[in-house]
């Protein structure tokens, strides 16, 4: 079974990239060997506005074995096209969804959700 983090998040020099930072801890008894992670990244506007969901999909960092704990940082952008609303006061805020075989998918909703 695989416990997910709430993921951590820094800015980058483009507005709609951020640094997304996720820990996974494997307290099963055998290794995950596979799996996937998808980001839901969300536009918040400046007035608390959910304007728009985007998701981009990775590759889980395996193995992960029993007892083990792995961070992993991913580039997670959205399109630039949003580049206008982040420069006027919005941000960004993702959620992470985990699948892996043989066990259920492992959903962390983004802060303040």
């Amino acid at each position: 079974m695989l416990k997910v983090s709430v993921p951590q998040q820094e800015a980058t020099d483009r507005r709609y990239c951020e640094e997304v930072t996720v820990g996974f801890r494997n307290t099963g008894g055998t290794a995950v060997g596979s799996g996937t992670v998808t980001f839901g990244t969300h536009v918040i506007g400046a007035l608390g506005v959910d304007w728009a969901t985007v998701e981009s999909t990775e590759p889980l960092p395996v193995p992960i074995r029993a007892g083990e704990r792995v961070e992993k940082t991913w580039t997670v952008c959205v399109d630039r096209f949003y580049e206008g609303m982040l420069a006027l006061g919005a941000h960004l805020e993702h959620d992470v969804t985990v699948k892996y075989p043989g066990g259920e998918p492992v959903f962390v909703p983004r802060p303040g959700a």
